[in-house]
């Protein structure tokens, strides 16, 4: 009898341990989907992430073209404006000349 009482109680342990398995089991799938969709999100948003990041750097290289082309541009002009600035003091002193010989001419 003591025995069959044993057998029974090492029974009904074993089935409570069986149900608090299948219970911690069901817990973890769910906790496991949970996290298997928040993976999916944020593996979307990396994604997503990435795309612009990649985009943002087409842009600045595109930028950067951009601005060493203007600042080659700004250069050229700021040459060609120094050359006539040249070119005018040239014309001036020329023009200072011809004056003072129109004076002179009209002096004598």
């Amino acid at each position: 009898m003591i025995m069959m009482e044993e057998s029974v109680d090492s029974l009904d342990e074993l089935e409570g341990r069986i149900r608090r398995a299948v219970q911690v089991i069901k817990e973890l799938r769910i906790e496991n989907d949970g996290l298997q969709t928040r993976l999916q999100k944020l593996q979307a948003e990396l994604s997503v992430a990435q795309t612009e990041r990649d985009e943002a750097n087409q842009l600045s290289e595109e930028f950067q073209k951009e601005t060493a082309q203007l600042e080659g541009r700004v250069r050229t002009v700021n040459e060609e404006l120094e050359t006539m600035r040249d070119e005018r003091k040239q014309v001036k002193v020329r023009i200072e000349k011809l004056m003072s010989q129109l004076d002179l001419l009209s002096a004598s």
